[in-house]
């Protein structure tokens, strides 16, 4: 499953004057990830996940450490080859799904492809299409997020995620809007895509959902607390299977 290291941070500290205080969000936080693995990050409010969010989505850099992803090291980097990197090295899925409301499904994951003038407007609509099929969203191209379910949303959200053929999926309490069902449904599709070689960092405050990843980092007070593997994480789909009938709508 793991081969080269898609992200390695070093001693990463991040800090931000606020007035006449330094405020120490991250406090010198090391740990690696290799290509293939799904990993959470968890911690409560104040523990400096957001920080490190942030930092991994390459929309901020380390006040000291490195952050290298995928072999090039962010803290050097300019504001356009900061965003240059976020388009084509990593994949975001929010918790607020993020989609415009008026566009359709096909046209939310075309988005990211727009900003690439390599890619023609044929490949940027048939890569779409293989993204939406590969959330098993095929009968759902010309619909408008109004006429979706929250799940199916969060669907083509991770769509478009995946069109750019990302290095790395990050994905912000992802599930945090989703009842249990749900839930288990997004991470039943998340363990698919991981199985099928991508990897996938997931930032998330909820036990339940860090037992369907293969390790759990667990940040506090700007440090990492514990980093441990789960050699056999929980089947989502077999969860899914295990949920009393009651708990549809």
């Amino acid at each position: 499953m793991t081969g080269k290291k898609i992200l390695e941070i070093q001693n990463v500290k991040r800090e931000f004057v606020m007035g006449d205080q330094i405020v120490r969000a991250l406090k010198g936080v090391s740990f690696d990830v290799n290509a293939g693995e799904f990993l959470t990050i968890m911690g409560s409010s104040g523990s400096g996940k957001t920080t490190l969010l942030n930092m991994l989505g390459c929309l901020d850099k380390p006040t000291e450490g490195s952050y290298i992803l995928d072999g090039v090291n962010v803290k050097e980097l300019s504001r356009d080859q900061l965003a240059r990197m976020r388009n084509t090295k990593i994949g975001f899925v929010f918790q607020a799904y993020n989609l415009l409301p008026r566009t359709t499904a096909l046209e939310n994951v075309e988005l990211p492809l727009l900003y690439n003038p390599t890619i023609s407007t044929k490949e940027r609509k048939e890569r779409a299409i293989a993204a939406l099929k590969a959330v098993k969203l095929d009968d759902r191209f010309d619909h408008t997020p109004n006429q979706l379910s929250g799940g199916q949303q969060q669907r083509v959200a991770i769509a478009r995620a995946l069109v750019n053929e990302p290095v790395m999926i990050l994905a912000d309490e992802a599930t945090g809007n989703l009842d249990t069902r749900t839930s288990y449904e997004i991470m039943s599709l998340m363990q698919e895509l991981n199985q099928n070689g991508k990897t996938i960092i997931f930032v998330t405050h909820e036990p339940d959902i860090a037992s369907f990843t293969n390790r759990t980092v667990m940040l506090k007070d700007g440090r990492v607390l514990k980093d441990t593997a789960n050699p056999n994480p929980r089947s989502a789909k077999t969860a899914l299977a295990e949920l009393p009938v009651s708990d549809d709508y």
